[in-house]
């Protein structure tokens, strides 16, 4: 009798089905959200000098905003959560034509909300977080995955705040629509703490000889701790003296645990010095935002700070990490990513500090940071997309 083996012993690979696109929720996530990231900006910054007359939805500032926290990030946070999930717990995630429909309902709301009535936009945008925090929910319980479960009650939650969000905007509810907005990048920055607190110092470590990085849960605790309550209060209280000692303590804390993690030794590595570099802002946001609830700057500045620099900056990091990683790539960034990463800390920087040293200077600096970031999204799209629409290096699925 012959016994036919593969030449590593195990089970020969499935021959590979399907568009390559749809195998894995980072590609059309990753994707979609870079094409909009270089398209959303040029037409804000229109809208916002009035270059162009399109009757919006929504104002043109909620709509720009929405769109960058409910549309970009949301769809970079479903496309790594859509991955991740997989990896941690064996089970399939969409894939096929069930990923297709997922990212199908989010353009068809990136377009609904420049051509449709609003309602069906605000229909169309409330159903894809309720989904993916359904799916993500499913296989954490079925593999008995119970850390990872705080994000799934974070997706519901991000998805409550986009309903109250469109609740606003739709005058059903006498809630300031900004405040909603708020409450969303919150909760996106929440994310961004717990997963950053995961994967940094574990990359970091990883290509670190003799490296050893302690992580002390009880830092980790009230680092996280003392974000949410500062977060909190600057959604729901009104500005004082407590917000402004929350936000400074929390400033300090995050400087703390970042410096745990060794950042200097990432120094000769982009695709690691990205992620702290962008982790650091946080540190920056939060003391914006103490010197906003004192009246001494204006709100834009921390909000930015968080949106661009943390937000943008971690994003940047990890679809081009991720990205090379799940294509079969070596981690280790090309020239365009290195540009790419200091073309988007160099928005933040624009955006954030040009206003508040030089008032004058306002629109030459969105125009100067709006450029800045198409520009890197443009390169990630000119690398990344023939590997997004290809198989892996190594002819494994995903």
């Amino acid at each position: 009798m012959l016994i036919q083996i593969s030449p590593s012993g195990s089970t020969p690979a499935k021959p590979l089905t399907g568009w390559p696109l749809l195998r894995l929720g980072f590609r059309p996530f990753y994707f979609v959200a870079a094409v909009f990231a270089c398209l959303s900006i040029p037409f804000w910054i229109a809208l916002f000098l009035g270059q162009v007359n399109v009757t919006m939805r929504v104002a043109p500032l909620l709509w720009h905003a929405h769109e960058m926290l409910f549309g970009f990030a949301v769809a970079v946070i479903v496309g790594f959560l859509m991955t991740a999930g997989k990896a941690w717990t064996g089970l399939a995630t969409p894939r096929g034509a069930s990923l297709a429909a997922l990212a199908a309902l989010w353009i068809a709301a990136r377009l609904t909300a420049l051509v449709g009535p609003y309602a069906l936009y605000a229909v169309l945008d409330m159903m894809l977080l309720p989904i993916v925090a359904g799916i993500l929910l499913n296989i954490l319980l079925r593999s008995k995955n119970r850390r990872n479960l705080p994000l799934v009650l974070i997706l519901a939650l991000l998805a409550l705040a986009n309903l109250l969000f469109h609740l606003s905007a739709s005058s059903v509810i006498a809630v300031p629509p900004m405040k909603a907005l708020h409450a969303g990048l919150a909760l996106v920055v929440m994310i961004e703490c717990v997963m950053a607190g995961r994967v940094v110092p574990a990359f970091t470590a990883a290509v670190t000889p003799g490296l050893k990085i302690s992580m002390h849960p009880r830092v980790e605790q009230v680092t996280l701790g003392l974000t949410g309550l500062a977060l909190a209060l600057w959604v729901f209280a009104t500005p004082g003296p407590i917000t402004v000692v929350s936000f400074s303590v929390a400033a300090g804390l995050h400087l703390y645990r970042q410096a745990q993690w060794h950042p200097w030794g990432t120094r000769s590595r982009p695709i690691l010095w990205i992620l702290h570099v962008s982790y650091a802002w946080i540190a920056v946001g939060f003391a914006l935002l103490a010197l906003a609830q004192a009246g001494l700057v204006n709100q834009s500045a921390g909000v930015h700070a968080l949106a661009i620099g943390l937000t943008g900056g971690l994003i940047i990091g990890m679809i081009t990490r991720t990205a090379r990683g799940h294509t079969g790539r070596t981690l280790r960034s090309s020239t365009s990513e290195v540009v790419a990463y200091s073309l988007v800390i160099l928005a933040a920087l624009v955006r954030v500090f040009v206003p508040l040293a030089a008032p004058d200077w306002y629109v030459p600096a969105l125009i100067v940071a709006a450029l800045a970031w198409c520009v890197a999204f443009a390169l990630y799209l000119y690398l990344y997309t023939p590997w997004l629409f290809s198989t892996r290096l190594d002819g494994k699925d995903g």
